[in-house]
């Protein structure tokens, strides 16, 4: 089961942790149809490939999850590595999606307490141009976690180097 700890069975079922047995059956039952190699037609072609790879994630997801031993436990798998993270996250917010401040430099979201959440464009800035100068080859995608001015939830406020620059172009 440790592949399936590095994946969310239940994303892969377009469902969520909070579906019945019944909602699952029901979203696997459909996927396997759409995915299923003898409905995808001719051979070889990479159509058929990816189609047959998402029909065994599919499958492999149902194993899993249609069991109730097997399902809890997986649950009890995916909850650990949620309490591992080093800062707790409600959610992620992306930076084009903040309103921005020209006056102060900031962006800022709206929290559910009704505070918010501010990113100066200095600590923008400094985390891409720190991720740039890292020799990893990570994803275009650069972030920072920021708590809440109010209450105690966090998000994580992600952009794309390719966003960040059209961003800069506008103002």
């Amino acid at each position: 089961m440790s592949e399936a700890a590095e994946k969310d069975l239940y994303a892969v079922l377009g469902a969520s942790s909070s579906d019945s047995v019944h909602q699952l059956k029901h979203r696997y039952q459909q996927l396997a149809l759409q995915y299923h190699p003898d409905r995808l037609g001719g051979e070889g072609s990479l159509e058929v490939e990816s189609g047959v790879k998402k029909f065994l994630e599919v499958d492999a997801a149902w194993r899993i999850l249609s069991d109730q031993n097997t399902r809890r436990h997986y649950d009890l798998q995916r909850r650990a590595q949620e309490l591992k993270q080093d800062w707790p996250v409600d959610s992620t917010v992306y930076l084009e999606d903040m309103t921005w401040d020209q006056d102060e430099g900031v962006h800022s979201y709206s929290c559910r307490c009704g505070g918010g959440y501010i990113v100066s464009e200095a600590e923008v800035e400094e985390e891409t141009k720190r991720r740039q100068q890292g020799d990893t080859e990570e994803e275009e995608h650069r972030g920072v976690v920021v708590c809440c001015d109010t209450c105690s939830l966090s998000v994580y406020v992600t952009w794309s180097l390719h966003t960040k620059a059209q961003m800069l172009k506008c103002q």
